[in-house]
């Protein structure tokens, strides 16, 4: 019996979702870089798995911390039922990072999850059905998570989707009076993501805060991308607190970095908003492998990494750095906060042949969903200035 290679093997048997995936084989992965299967090519990884990989690949701390758990026990029961330190000590420090009314966590296996779960929470709070979202947001691909989603080119296919969403224009403040006493929610991103990282003034969110309490409405924050020290802040609704006045969501979205590269993602909220699922039906949201022990390990270890070397600190003068780099005429902007930003081009015809030929010379990058003329700049934290120094030097020689 011939015995197929795993690139056969992939297009054979692995489930594809376009027709030009990146196919790089890789056989290991260390830091900031990827290393190709057979000669052992390094990559460096400028996407961080697309927002996960916030404390590099396989830090030697997470790594530590799930070889401990896995010495222990795995999976013992559906979420919620025992006990388990792993979970008990991570909802703790995620706690320590935030507003005082924000500290009951239910974990879930992916930002998705976590989007579903903050729906039902906020409809099954608020007793309403209206779920308000942003033109060109992203919040994930299940049914429930897609009817959210502000592109129609992701939706038309899949409908019907949920029905009472509405969407409004992000950094549009007149749309804002479309959030009404109807309102269950507004989900929406601190920073817009796939719309190509669109960073919104803080006055704008506090106009949304404001309008959500006068009518009632919650204010879902989606950190998915954003959370765990990628925009400069531990978490991006930090860095928009101005004149005293804060600007807090009565519930926060987590997943991505928060992992270390386990999976893993949760919704947080206040102790009297989540008490509604324990009634009325009671196990109101369920999962069974949401909070498994040996995420929850590695995610605690990754906070404390970001904490103890200060990687969120870092983030802003990182990103700056790559600002002040990435000047070529072909580029039009780089634009961001921190470690999350956009390189745009002309057209996607101009940026995809630099996208390939970084990725020739070494260098990860990729575009954005919704934003497809712009470079997608996301690197590990733990980036140094000599190595962004070189990535720059990589891109400019992509574009000429």
């Amino acid at each position: 019996m011939q015995t197929l290679t795993p690139r056969q093997l992939f297009f054979q048997h692995i489930a594809q979702t376009s027709d030009f995936p990146l196919g790089l084989e890789i056989e290991r992965a260390e830091g900031i870089y990827l290393y190709r299967q057979g000669d052992s090519k390094p990559y460096m990884d400028l996407i961080s798995g697309i927002g996960v990989s916030n404390v590099g690949h396989r830090h030697p701390r997470v790594l530590e911390a799930i070889h401990n758990q896995l010495d222990k026990y795995l999976h013992l029961m559906v979420y919620g039922e025992y006990i388990q330190p792993p979970q008990t000590q991570l909802a703790q420090a995620l706690a320590t990072t935030l507003p005082t009314e924000l500290d009951t966590v239910y974990f879930t296996n992916s930002g998705t999850e976590a989007v579903e779960g903050a729906m039902k929470l906020a409809k099954r709070y608020t007793g309403r059905t209206e779920l308000i979202s942003c033109v060109n947001a992203y919040h994930g691909s299940t049914q429930g998570a897609l009817s959210l989603s502000g592109d129609e080119n992701f939706k038309r296919n899949y409908r019907p989707l949920l029905p009472d969403i509405r969407h409004i224009r992000y950094r549009n403040s007149p749309d804002i009076e479309q959030i009404t006493s109807r309102t269950a929610a507004v989900i929406m991103e601190v920073v817009g993501g796939e719309a190509g990282v669109r960073v919104p003034d803080t006055a704008y969110l506090q106009a949304v805060r404001q309008r959500c309490t006068d009518v009632g409405a919650l204010l879902i924050f989606d950190e998915i991308q954003t959370g765990f020290g990628r925009t400069g802040t531990f978490w991006a609704f930090e860095g928009f607190s101005q004149a005293g006045v804060p600007v807090h969501p009565d519930i926060l979205l987590c997943a991505k970095g928060m992992g270390g590269g386990m999976p893993i993602g949760a919704f947080i909220s206040s102790a009297e908003k989540m008490s509604v699922f324990k009634n009325n039906p009671i196990l109101g949201h369920i999962t069974t492998f949401g909070g498994h022990p040996v995420s929850c390990a590695a995610s605690l270890a990754t906070l404390q990494v970001i904490q103890d070397q200060k990687l969120h600190e870092q983030a802003e003068a990182k990103g700056q750095l790559f600002k002040e780099l990435l000047k070529h005429p072909a580029i039009r902007e780089v634009r961001g906060k921190g470690l999350m930003l956009a390189v745009e081009f002309e057209s996607f015809a101009v940026l995809k042949p630099v996208i390939d030929r970084a990725i020739e010379k070494g260098v990860i990058t990729d575009w954005f969903l919704f934003c497809d003329n712009s470079m997608r700049i996301a690197p590990p934290l733990i980036i140094t200035e000599d190595q962004i120094r070189e990535a720059c030097a990589v891109i400019l020689d992509a574009i000429g």
